[in-house]
């Protein structure tokens, strides 16, 4: 189950399950839980510990040093959980202190090409598409959908369930179930995962009350905020007002009135 040459560090923990591909370097201070799968040419490096059920496909690169010139050399970490999917050519850097990691949730799919910088930590459920890049100190909740070639700022926050649209880019908060497009362009939410997430029609009726009051009532935003803590009730609606009401080191993305006709995953907010 290990070809004959990859390079294993004698100290590496590396379960008797995992299967390792040719040519694939795995370094003294890495763990790796069982039946994990370790394609050819990945690089398992730094102090990074993964869960069961992972599998890197060819050319990954896992927890190499942070792309952060302060970094000095620290034995910093990177945590992933179970059931993931890294395809080719993944790049998840370690974080750049001592006292925060790299983490990478649970049941996540990371196409080709995409990168997780350092700080980083995306929830449960994520998926992120070929080419979507997420800057240092970004923090993605779970179900959330980063479709092809999206660029995320670094200190963003994406919330749970929302969605960008290919090609577009943030250096703003995005909001849970809302949907972004271009540049931190708020354009409805999304109706596709609310539903598949469960979420019933009242629920979803609720958060589309708020949308209404925080990004096209024309109140400034803090009394939009104020205001939408007097009608959340259900625990998306909740969960919405919560993120919003959390100091930003962004600030929020905006909806500027554009609605994009006859596209599946967007809900218009009448």
């Amino acid at each position: 189950m290990i070809h004959p040459t990859a390079v294993i560090h004698p100290k590496a923990q590396v379960d008797s399950t995992v299967t390792v591909g040719p040519y694939a370097i795995i370094d003294e201070g890495v763990s790796i839980g069982a039946q994990c799968v370790v394609g050819p040419h990945v690089h398992l490096t730094g102090h990074t510990t993964i869960g069961a059920g992972n599998r890197f496909h060819t050319g990954c690169v896992i927890g190499d040093e942070p792309q952060d010139l302060k970094y000095k050399g620290d034995p910093t970490r990177v945590r992933i959980g179970e059931r993931n999917v890294f395809r080719e050519h993944v790049t998840v850097n370690r974080s750049s202190k001592l006292d925060e990691d790299t983490v990478i949730g649970s049941n996540c799919l990371l196409m080709a090409n995409s990168h997780v910088g350092h700080n980083s930590v995306v929830g449960n459920h994520v998926i992120i598409a070929n080419g979507a890049a997420l800057g240092g100190h970004v923090v993605v909740q779970d179900r959330v959908f980063i479709s092809g070639n999206c660029l995320v700022h670094q200190f963003c926050r994406i919330g749970t369930l929302a969605m960008m649209q290919g090609g577009s880019a943030i250096s703003m908060d995005l909001p849970p179930y809302c949907i972004v497009h271009r540049v931190n362009e708020l354009v409805g939410l999304n109706a596709v995962g609310l539903r598949r997430a469960g979420i019933s029609s009242a629920e979803r009726t609720e958060v589309k009350r708020l949308y209404h009051l925080l990004f096209r009532s024309g109140l400034k935003f803090s009394a939009a905020v104020e205001e939408a803590r007097k009608m959340a009730i259900g625990q998306p609606a909740r969960a919405l007002v919560e993120f919003v009401a959390t100091p930003s080191k962004r600030g929020y993305c905006a909806d500027t009135g554009v609605r994009r006709a006859s596209t599946s995953d967007i809900e218009a907010v009448e």
